[in-house]
């Protein structure tokens, strides 16, 4: 596990502290490494069972115990990360359980701590009709604390261009990794789907969280509401929901349904994340890749 003494952590900032609670706090009861392999450091004794290869016996410890144990090893996982996460205005939509933004941030903070805890290396990209930042994935503490900073420091901006800013990324990224996209989405379908081919024409893993505050999803408004642009500054609209709100739903739940259909056909691992559901959920979607492909 990573240690930071209580000074370190509070230069560090917030989000290295609401990263390390988080996954710390997942870890709890979970086995010190999933991932089980014979490389570089050395982990631990078990005893030999009949059908473990016996070229992993450890024969010192036969010469001083008489008993037969396997050597077990860590893996080295050298896995490459991008976290993509999406600093558009309509990120910043704040209902009752936070921003989608402050949602991504957290989600993006964990998984980055998660993975330096596997000794993975993690890059960020955050945008939104532009690319803001860009980080090499390195797999180092001092790493994870300017991942930490850069996103800390990112306020949601501009309007949507994400299947625009996703070509450019995909054609930046030489190297095979994983993308890891935190994002609402909100764009033309088709460009959009035309953007995350690309990632997969390039082998890129790709998993794309879909973040959404429960609000949207649900439409539960009831009275006259001014609906503001988050995009696009000073465009307000004043609306009846419950006249909206069946055309609203329809059209909402087919948009999540195509992306998700048409994500999954190219093998995107697409998973929606509500923004009212707790934060470690996305560490145990992503362990659960990483264990079983």
């Amino acid at each position: 596990m990573i240690h930071f003494d209580p000074t370190s952590l509070a230069r560090y900032g917030r989000l290295m502290l609401v990263a390390r609670n988080l996954v710390e706090g997942f870890l709890t009861g979970v086995h010190k490494s999933p991932y089980k392999g014979y490389s570089v450091e050395f982990a631990e004794h078990r005893q030999y069972y009949p059908g473990d290869e016996i070229r992993h016996i450890d024969w010192r410890a036969l010469g001083k115990t008489d008993r037969y144990y396997i050597k077990e090893y860590e893996e080295e996982t050298n896995l490459r990360a991008h976290l993509i996460v999406d600093a558009s205005g309509s990120m910043a939509y704040t209902g009752k359980h936070g921003s989608k933004f402050q949602y991504a941030q957290y989600v993006a903070a964990s998984l980055a701590y998660l993975m330096l805890h596997q000794r993975d290396a993690v890059g960020l990209v955050t945008h939104d009709t532009k690319l803001r930042e860009k980080i090499t994935p390195k797999a180092s503490t001092k790493h994870l604390v300017r991942v930490l900073h850069t996103l800390e420091r990112t306020e949601p901006g501009g309007e949507t261009s994400l299947a625009t800013v996703w070509h450019d990324l995909a054609g930046q990224l030489k190297r095979r990794a994983m993308l890891i996209i935190l994002s609402d989405c909100f764009d033309a379908m088709t460009p959009l789907l035309r953007a995350l081919y690309h990632f997969r024409h390039k082998n890129h893993e790709v998993v794309l969280f879909h973040v959404l505050a429960p609000e949207e999803i649900e439409f539960p408004f009831r009275k006259w509401t001014q609906f503001r642009n988050l995009e696009i500054s000073g465009n307000r609209l004043l609306v009846d929901p419950q006249r909206l709100r069946k055309e609203y739903l329809r059209n909402f739940q087919s948009f999540c349904t195509e992306l998700r259909d048409n994500a999954r056909k190219m093998q995107v691992d697409y998973h929606l994340l509500r923004t009212d559901e707790p934060v470690d959920r996305a560490l145990g979607l992503y362990l659960s890749r990483r264990v079983h492909g």
